[in-house]
C-alpha cells in the first residue's frame, strides 16, 4: 500500500487520522502554482500539527464506509487516491497531467508532494494542463450537476453534433472559462459547414466541374506554407487552438477567393495540385482533433435533418437536369440554337427563381459547369440579394 512506503521515508504522524507533514517538504511545496496559498483555517479542535498538512488516511466516522488498515478502520484521503491510481498505471513519472483549473491547488500540489516523496524523484509530472470551466453565458458559476445549471449530453445532441462541440471548444483557450450559448454553438456549426463547403467546391474544381477564373497558384502555395507554420507555432505555444483554427479559416478564405464562379468556360491552365494539397492539409488537421468533414453535421436522433438533406439533394439534382436541358445546344445551327435558347429561357428563369427562394431559407446553390452543389448559409447571409446566374 502506498501509505506504508511513506513511513520509511518521511515523518508521518498519526492522530487517529494519518497526515502528510508538509514541513518535511521545505520550499519544494507550492512550486506548481508559484505561490503557496494561505491554508483554510482549521477548527480549534483540529488534530493537525500544521494547518496545511493534508490527510493520507481518514479514520472512519459513524455510518461511513470503511476499510481495515494498520491505523484502524477508515478510508484513503482524497489526494492519495489519485496518486495511487496514477502510480499503478503509469509508474514513477507522468508526462502530461490534466484537470480543471480549480484542482491546481491544493489537489495537484498535494499529488506532487506525495508522489515525489514516494518515488524519490525530483520531478514527478513534466506538464500540467489546467482547463477552464464551462459556463452558461451570462452567469459566473461553472456548469455543474450540483448547481443544476447543466445541459445533458443527450439533450445537447438533439440540437448539435459532437463535431460542432469539438470545434466550439477549440475556439477558446483550454485555460480560459468557456461561455456556452446557442449563438456560440451556431457560430461553430456555420464554420464547420463553411469548411465542408470549401472542400466540396475545391474537389469540384479538381474534377473540372467548377468553372472559375485563372487561379493564382503561387499565392495559394505560399498561403498553404504560411498556414502550416502558423498552426505549428500556435499549437506549440501552450496549445493555442484558437490561433490554429483562425489560421485554417484564413486559408479557406483565400482558397474561396480563387474559386470565384464565372459564367463562361475559362481558358488557360488549371491548378488542381495546389487545391489537392490544401484539402489534404485541412482534412488532416481536423482529423487530428477528432473532427470529420466527410459527413454533414446531423444531430443524434433527429431524423428531420436527414430527411431535409435528402429532399434538398433531390431538389438540386432535379434543378440541375432542367438547367442542363435548357442549356444543351446539340448539333443545331447557330440560329437554331439561339431560337432554342429563347424558347427554353423560362426554364432558366425558373431555375434562378428556385435558387433565390432557397437562399432566402438558408440554402445556397452553386452552379458549376457540369454540376450543382449546395450548402447551408449563415443566417446573417440570407438577407443578401443573390443575383441571377443562369440568365
Amino acid at each position: 500500500m502506498l501509505i506504508f512506503n511513506y513511513e520509511s521515508i518521511i515523518n508521518l504522524y498519526k492522530t487517529g487520522n494519518v497526515y502528510f507533514d508538509l514541513q518535511s517538504r521545505g520550499d519544494k511545496y507550492g512550486k506548481l502554482v508559484g505561490v503557496t496559498p494561505r491554508p483554510v483555517a482549521e477548527p480549534g479542535d483540529s488534530d493537525k500539527r500544521h494547518a496545511s498538512d493534508f490527510a493520507l488516511w481518514k479514520a472512519a466516522k459513524p455510518q461511513e464506509m470503511f476499510w481495515a488498515s494498520p491505523w484502524g478502520n477508515g478510508r484513503p484521503g482524497w489526494h492519495i487516491e489519485c496518486s495511487t491510481i496514477s502510480s499503478l498505471v503509469f509508474g514513477s513519472q507522468l508526462d502530461i497531467h490534466s484537470g480543471g483549473i480549480d484542482l491546481a491547488f491544493p489537489h495537484h500540489e498535494n499529488e506532487i508532494a506525495q508522489c515525489e516523496v514516494f518515488h524519490q524523484c525530483k520531478q514527478w509530472g513534466n506538464y500540467f494542463l489546467h482547463s477552464g470551466h464551462l459556463h452558461v453565458k451570462g452567469k459566473e458559476e461553472k456548469m455543474s450537476k450540483s448547481l443544476k445549471n447543466y445541459i445533458t449530453i443527450k439533450d445537447f445532441l438533439k440540437t448539435f453534433s459532437p463535431d460542432v462541440f469539438r470545434l466550439f471548444c477549440m475556439r477558446s483557450s483550454y485555460r480560459s472559462a468557456v461561455d456556452y450559448s446557442s449563438s456560440s454553438m451556431l457560430e461553430a456549426k456555420h464554420l464547420l459547414l463553411a469548411t465542408a463547403a470549401f472542400v466540396e467546391g475545391a474537389r469540384a474544381y479538381m474534377k473540372g466541374q467548377l468553372a472559375c477564373g485563372p487561379v493564382r497558384e503561387d499565392v495559394l502555395w505560399e498561403r498553404l506554407s504560411h498556414t502550416k507554420a502558423v498552426v505549428k507555432a500556435a499549437l506549440a505555444d501552450d496549445f493555442d487552438t484558437p490561433g490554429a483554427v483562425d489560421a485554417i479559416m484564413n486559408l479557406i478564405h483565400h482558397g474561396n477567393r480563387q474559386l470565384q464562379v464565372v459564367t463562361k468556360e475559362p481558358g488557360g491552365p488549371r491548378s488542381p495540385a495546389v487545391f489537392g494539397s490544401i484539402i489534404s492539409y485541412i482534412e488532416q488537421f481536423f482529423e487530428t482533433v477528432g473532427i470529420s468533414l466527410a459527413d454533414r453535421q446531423f444531430v443524434s436522433g433527429d431524423s428531420s435533418s436527414a430527411t431535409l438533406h435528402s429532399v434538398v439533394e433531390e431538389l438540386v439534382r432535379f434543378r440541375l437536369k432542367v438547367r442542363q436541358f435548357a442549356l444543351a445546344a446539340g448539333e443545331a445551327s447557330r440560329e437554331a440554337r439561339r431560337q432554342q435558347l429563347l424558347e427554353r429561357q423560362p426554364l432558366l428563369e425558373a431555375c434562378d427563381t428556385l435558387r433565390q427562394d432557397l437562399a432566402a431559407h438558408g440554402i445556397r446553390i452553386k452552379d458549376r459547369s457540369s454540376t450543382s452543389t449546395w450548402e447551408l448559409l449563415d443566417q446573417r447571409e440570407t438577407t443578401t440579394n443573390w443575383g441571377a446566374e443562369d440568365t
